[in-house]
């Protein structure tokens, strides 16, 4: 079952057809800023108990931020596996109790941050863990996008992204970073953070965010997001004793300083791979989690540690003050 037909929603369902998954329910609540004309001739409620009525195996859960938990708790209740989008949600109200429901009935529970499905963060992700670059001393993202641009079939002033009430904001939107900064570099224990309001987009959420995070490891890491760049800028850059880690959306490749040898090496993803194929090996990981294949290579936990952070980002900004996680 999917439950939200926007733009992640209607993804998965094109890729759960592309994997040859017919069985498909859709719930929704009819507000969507998207018109009806994907869904493929499936079956439609906008009665949530309804659709759990059918004893779905599993429901992403694909509606705006805010919407998430309410879904979630009831699909765990219903005994259905889930594949929450992310942000987990817009606040840690109702994360503890879907936690105890998933674990209570043995359920599997996948925060759906695809960037962990990407080869070159994957090989970053070896590369640090065998110690090629020594320990980290600094880390940079850096995510800029106009947010105008990402869906033009829709005004972008009545998207998730751009209404608080649904969770938006770019802190929240564009989170990717802290989660995969964490997975990489490991917990964070600090957060200081500055945010852009009103930067010409006329909505009512921080258009910006610079965040600056200290690690349990000592680390330091700096995190800048935004809805205004153009053109789109996505990249990482670690720095460590004995080499430095460069990765770059753009082309996907990922690059290492060897000082040792005073060289550059990279690793570029496979022959074929597009964004989508992140989305594809993520859905495919569900289903396999679904069978008990797999077992969720993003939990529950690292999607509540990866809401902290940036709510600690935002809180920051808001008392101007360090945030501690």
């Amino acid at each position: 079952m999917i439950s939200g037909l926007g733009s992640i929603g209607r993804r998965h369902l094109r890729n759960l057809r592309i994997l040859d998954k017919p069985n498909i329910i859709l719930h929704r609540t009819g507000r969507s800023t998207l018109p009806d004309d994907e869904s493929f001739g499936l079956p439609v409620t906008h009665d949530l108990q309804a659709a759990l009525a059918e004893r779905p195996l599993g429901v992403i859960v694909a509606n705006p931020t805010a919407l998430h938990m309410p879904v979630a708790i009831a699909a765990a209740q219903a005994d259905c596996h889930l594949l929450v989008e992310k942000p987990i949600s817009h606040n840690l109200g109702g994360i503890e109790e879907l936690r105890r429901e998933i674990e209570t009935r043995s359920l599997r529970a996948l925060i759906g941050f695809q960037f962990r499905f990407h080869p070159g963060l994957r090989e970053i992700k070896t590369w640090l863990d065998s110690q090629a670059i020594g320990r980290v001393i600094s880390a940079q993202a850096h995510w800029g996008e106009y947010l105008p641009d990402w869906h033009p079939w829709e005004n972008y002033r009545n998207s998730y992204s751009a209404r608080s009430e649904l969770g938006g904001g770019v802190t929240l939107t564009l989170c990717h970073p802290f989660d995969y900064l964490r997975w990489l570099l490991g917990e964070v224990e600090s957060v200081s953070a500055m945010t852009q309001e009103r930067a010409g987009l006329e909505t009512d959420v921080e258009e910006a965010v610079q965040a600056t995070l200290r690690f349990v490891s000592g680390a330091i890491g700096n995190v800048y997001l935004d809805y205004l760049e153009r053109p789109r800028a996505h990249w990482l850059w670690i720095v460590g004793e004995k080499g430095t880690i460069r990765w770059d959306e753009s082309d996907g490749t990922a690059h290492l300083y060897d000082v040792a040898i005073g060289k550059w090496r990279s690793f570029a993803p496979p022959q074929g791979f597009e964004r989508n194929t992140m989305f594809l090996d993520e859905m495919r990981h569900f289903l396999n989690c679904i069978a008990g294949h797999d077992e969720p290579v993003c939990t529950i936990e690292d999607g509540m540690r990866a809401l902290q952070i940036a709510l600690a980002a935002k809180r920051s900004a808001a008392e101007k003050r360090e945030i501690d996680v």
